[in-house]
């Protein structure tokens, strides 16, 4: 049995997020699958070595959003999907365009959400598309296997050691408007400290220099170490040995979560019923005078509405 899922939502956290349902569907056909999707999902990094996947094929469109997909090469992705001969496929997406993909490659059994679909949660219609196919229920709570020899070096190397907090430090995201400030971490993260000696793993990349350069001048800089120059394949050990996951949502989030730590995930401009919910070790922080329906896209001064004290009130909870 030959299987092909296509996941092409961008980013580290929906390539996290989706898989709880691709290990179902390698548990119901006990054969490891083959996936579909865009390279800034880190893929090859984040799966290496995982049993459950066969291989890993990318849409690699360029910067200006054209590649396999779009024109003649559609075409040529249709010819390289072809030559692998899938039974089935699991289309996580609406579009027409996969579906004729997966037509044109002569798979024969498709699967796929509804065409058209708006505005859909992106667990939800995964979850549902799934559970109608493979006849069973779902666990969304995603999981990444990670060498046990890795987390072991990882932890000597770093000094990481259980005489303190390890936190994970979620300062970056996909844009301005999708960071919590600075200044807050800074101020919570002193707080945390003052309580019990911690060490902060500074989870962005190098186009966070701006950020990681202010909080290793603040007070807690020196207990902090910066993910900046490493890649996720060498990232991925370290949060396994840290205690708790404390920031925006972004992709280290849902790596954190799938690592098995605690999250704290501060939200105001992504949905929460979306990114926050669909795993039990997540606690979401929401502005003030907001549920989490309403904690959407582009909320009115949504991350003025969290304060320090809110934050430091949920992670002190995790320093015991």
């Amino acid at each position: 049995m030959k299987v092909l899922v296509i996941q092409q939502r961008p980013g580290i956290g929906d390539l996290v997020i989706f898989l709880s349902f691709i290990r179902k569907i390698v548990s119901k056909f006990n054969s490891p699958v083959s996936i579909l999707v865009k390279a800034n999902s880190k893929a090859d990094e984040i799966l290496k070595n995982d049993k459950d996947i066969d291989q890993i094929i990318y849409l690699d469109q360029n910067a200006n959003k054209k590649g396999s997909h779009d024109g003649l090469g559609f075409f040529r992705l249709v010819g390289k999907i072809r030559k692998h001969r899938f039974d089935k496929v699991f289309i996580f997406n609406s579009s027409l365009r996969y579906r004729l993909l997966a037509k044109f490659a002569g798979i024969n059994e498709i699967h796929q959400y509804p065409l058209g679909l708006k505005k859909d949660n992106v667990i939800t219609s995964a979850k549902e598309l799934t559970e109608k196919v493979l006849g069973e229920k779902v666990s969304t709570q995603p999981l990444i296997d990670i060498d046990q020899n890795l987390v072991d070096a990882a932890k000597t190397k770093y000094n990481i050691s259980k005489e303190q907090k390890n936190i994970i430090l979620g300062i970056s995201a996909s844009g301005e408007d999708k960071r919590w400030f600075i200044d807050r971490f800074i101020l919570t993260c002193e707080k945390l400290n003052k309580l019990k000696p911690c060490k902060f793993y500074l989870a962005a990349g190098k186009n966070d220099k701006p950020l990681i350069d202010k909080i290793i001048s603040s007070p807690i800089g020196k207990n902090c170490i910066s993910f900046e120059n490493l890649s996720i394949s060498e990232i991925l050990p370290i949060i396994k040995n840290c205690d708790f996951y404390l920031g925006n949502d972004t992709g280290f989030l849902h790596l954190s979560c799938a690592l098995g730590l605690q999250c704290i995930a501060i939200f105001f401009n992504s949905p929460v019923l979306s990114y926050g919910t669909y795993a039990t070790n997540i606690t979401c922080i929401i502005p003030k005078g907001e549920t989490m329906k309403t904690v959407i896209h582009d909320l009115k001064l949504g991350r003025e509405r969290i304060s320090v004290e809110n934050v430091y009130n949920k992670a002190k909870e995790l320093l015991n």
